[in-house]
């Protein structure tokens, strides 16, 4: 199993009740950006991420979102280059750059293969739509997200791949002249991971392609059921999916006393934490998702990475105009869903003592390959955030690292992806395991 610390890089000097009030990070003004504070935490990430490769992490991930301050991670190409250099070991993960925004695949395979030169083969790419409020942020036809990300992802195989010159002429993207002269280390080209909140379009391509689909912190109900989806898509491909065909992204934040991490964990709630992060309406342009995709968003338990849930994608323009918000029952809410997801295990909250055997049940579930510990939002310092990474690497990576081995949780570097053949006719393996999920009993 390999190991990975990520951070959204939150701006973490905002006052809760302005994102409260705009109900959502997404469009919260930049007149409340300090120059100095961001300074100081865009540099105290990088120093985390040379941190975590202190502390036994196989890997640090980086993310990119726009036009708000829940993730200064606005363009992770920059913060993946530096990372590149002033790291020695560890892998770096990109969960992901949005094709379809960027628009420019030819830049983005240049700009990548350098990175994965830099660092001496220890990029591993990430792709993804773009969240949809980074539709409008960059003004992108978000009817358009999907077909653009296709095109634009196997443009960026094909210059890698295929020797140039050669000129380009596609639906979204033309180019007259591809002969992009530094290509990545890694032969024929990096690998590749790709995240998700519960999307079966998206599963469908990652299965159809062999790459590792990453969850989300997703419940793990609807986990198994997209595990089993992608399997039997392998399946049907010619080859058995396995735990190297699988991550999992969880929320974690660890101090020593209980106390201490119930209180500096509610970050992840801070101004409505990752259930705010943009409103419906921006999350959800028409065009965007499947129809299939929004209704499994509306059924998770508490609502989704991305806040989603069937009360906010009832509450549209023509709803009822609201009374006056109370901010402090807003606020009790919130907490009453951190403690919640907490029962769900979508949030590691505690000590290790506490915390081990909640990872131990997630990895007995949905036996992923990779795991990636997300580290906890809002404003909590420097201090309490190097500790809870601390603890993860004195305590939580080596028992995780050895139980992973003792259940046969392989990851992508270990076993190649698609590499395991079926046979025409043979029944596929269960890749999850719904005896252990009996034990677990979910609160909608």
């Amino acid at each position: 199993m390999k190991i990975a610390y990520f951070t959204e890089r939150p701006y973490r000097h905002i006052n809760e009740e302005v994102v409260l009030k705009n109900k959502a990070f997404f469009a919260v003004p930049n007149t409340h950006f300090d120059r100095k504070k961001g300074s100081d935490d865009y540099n105290h990430f990088l120093d985390e991420a040379c941190y975590a490769e202190e502390q036994g992490f196989d890997a640090v991930a980086l993310n990119e979102h726009h036009g708000n301050p829940f993730c200064m991670g606005n363009v992770l190409n920059v913060e993946a280059a530096i990372l590149a250099r002033i790291t020695k070991k560890v892998k770096i993960v990109l969960i992901g750059n949005p094709l379809p925004v960027i628009k420019h695949p030819l830049r983005m395979a240049e700009e990548l293969a350098e990175i994965d030169l830099i660092s001496r083969g220890r990029l591993v790419t990430g792709w993804v739509r773009g969240a949809g409020s980074e539709q409008y942020f960059n003004n992108a036809n978000p009817a358009y997200n999907r077909e653009m990300f296709n095109e634009a992802h196997d443009f960026i195989i094909q210059a890698w791949t295929k020797p140039g010159p050669w000129r380009y002429e596609g639906k979204h993207f033309h180019y007259r002249h591809v002969n992009p002269w530094a290509l990545p280390y890694q032969e024929p080209h990096p690998q590749m991971w790709i995240p998700g909140v519960l999307s079966p379009e998206t599963v469908l391509w990652c299965a159809d392609h062999a790459y590792p689909y990453i969850g989300l912190g997703t419940s793990l109900g609807p986990t198994c059921d997209l595990w089993d989806f992608y399997a039997e898509q392998a399946a049907q491909n010619g080859y058995q999916a396995g735990p190297e065909n699988f991550g999992y992204l969880i929320p974690t934040f660890l101090a020593d006393t209980e106390e201490k991490a119930q209180k500096l964990g509610r970050g992840f709630v801070f101004g409505g934490g990752q259930n705010a992060f943009s409103a419906p309406q921006y999350t959800l342009p028409p065009g965007y998702n499947s129809k299939n995709a929004i209704r499994n968003l509306a059924k998770q338990p508490g609502g989704s990475w991305l806040g989603i849930n069937r009360e906010k994608m009832q509450g549209g323009d023509d709803a009822p105009a609201p009374k006056a918000t109370n901010y402090d029952e807003v606020r009790e809410k919130l907490v009453k869903g951190f403690e919640k997801g907490q029962r769900n295990l979508q949030l590691l909250i505690g000590t290790p003592k506490s915390v081990i055997p909640k990872i131990k049940q997630i990895l007995d579930v949905i036996r992923p390959g990779t795991l990636t510990f997300f580290a906890v939002q809002g404003p909590v310092g420097n201090e309490d955030r190097l500790r809870s990474m601390q603890l993860l690497g004195e305590h939580v990576i080596p028992e995780i690292r050895e139980y992973s081995n003792k259940i046969g949780l392989k990851d992508p570097f270990e076993r190649k992806t698609g590499s395991a053949k079926l046979t025409h006719g043979t029944k596929r393996a269960p890749v999850v395991d719904r005896e252990a999920l009996k034990f677990f009993k979910y609160e909608a």
